[in-house]
């Protein structure tokens, strides 16, 4: 008998407040995430690696300029685009990720090429661009992830002299909107995986980096607990650990992945200030996508269940 499989992804949490999204932009949101998911299920469906699904998946994310990922990423102070990636195999804790790499197409694949064809776990710009370049991955000149809307919020960044994370409306008030993309699996084998990538933050400085490419922050798979990728105010999730301290809780304590998720999510992070979510995965296929911000992009498609993709908490 084949096994269930599951997938989930997210297109970063905070999201676009209510008063803001209008019809149209509602409907290109859940339509993006719709194809998203579908690519991701058709390889589990096949019988792929989890690995290969949420690759696919977030591929496709980082093709969307909706996203604050790839061809979506936003600007900072210096008006280029500094793009962090990681994946993650949770029958072996392999593990590949990238920081601050800026004409990769898809920085996700340099995130796998550098975890099965080198000895390291994270490479930086501009040595992640260089092997990348060496694999023959795609690059893409500036122009690519040019959009006019990320522009725009780099100019009113400028003007505030604030850094805004993705979706941040307006200067006089500012609103704290966190942009990654990410997918979590499990396939008919039972394996794990995660996948994560992000441009940051606006108007960011000094070569920042955030918890998407740091693994057990923002990124962490293991067969015998779950798959997390995470999605939120970085500095916070890395200081906690994020999400390797949902496969401790598991681990360590015996919890379930929804009860594990919910005290690291809204107990540890809401409370000193750390917004935003993650989704999760465990062995069973159990999924789990708590958030404690105004929304997150998000959505799921089991063996066992249709597709769904929400963006508010009443979806």
């Amino acid at each position: 008998m084949e096994s269930t499989f599951a997938l989930a992804i997210h297109g970063g949490a905070g999201t676009i407040s209510r008063d803001q999204m209008t019809p149209e932009k509602e409907q290109a949101y859940h339509a993006a995430l719709r194809q998203v998911l579908e690519v991701g299920h058709e390889v589990l469906r096949q019988g792929g690696a989890a690995l290969d699904a949420v690759e696919a998946a977030v591929r496709v994310l980082e093709d969307s300029p909706l996203f604050n990922a790839g061809r979506g990423a936003v600007f900072t102070h210096d008006g280029r685009h500094e793009m962090d990636a990681a994946i993650m195999d949770g029958r072996d804790r392999s593990a590949g990720a990238v920081a601050g790499v800026r004409n990769l197409q898809n920085p996700i694949s340099a995130a796998r090429m550098i975890m099965e064809k080198s000895d390291h776990v994270l490479l930086a710009w501009p040595g992640a661009e260089e092997f990348a370049r060496e694999h023959n991955l795609p690059t893409q000149p500036d122009e690519y992830f040019f959009t006019q809307h990320r522009h725009d919020q780099l100019q009113e960044a400028l003007e505030s002299g604030g850094i805004h994370l993705d979706h941040s409306e307006s200067k006089k008030a500012p609103q704290k909107k966190m942009g990654t993309v990410g997918a979590v699996a499990r396939d008919r084998h039972g394996n794990l995986a995660a996948a994560t990538s992000t441009g940051g933050m606006t108007n960011k400085r000094y070569s920042r980096i955030g918890d998407s490419p740091i693994i057990g922050a923002g990124t962490f798979a293991d067969n015998t607990t779950c798959a997390i990728s995470c999605t939120g105010s970085g500095e916070y999730f890395m200081r906690a650990v994020a999400a390797y301290d949902v496969a401790c809780l598991m681990e360590y304590r015996g919890l379930s992945l929804a009860e594990a998720c919910r005290i690291v999510v809204h107990d540890k992070l809401a409370p000193v200030g750390g917004e935003g979510g993650l989704i999760a995965v465990d062995g069973a296929g159990n999924l789990a996508l708590p958030f404690n911000s105004s929304g997150m992009y998000r959505g799921t498609f089991t063996s066992e269940s249709p597709l769904f993709t929400a963006i508010y908490e009443d979806k």
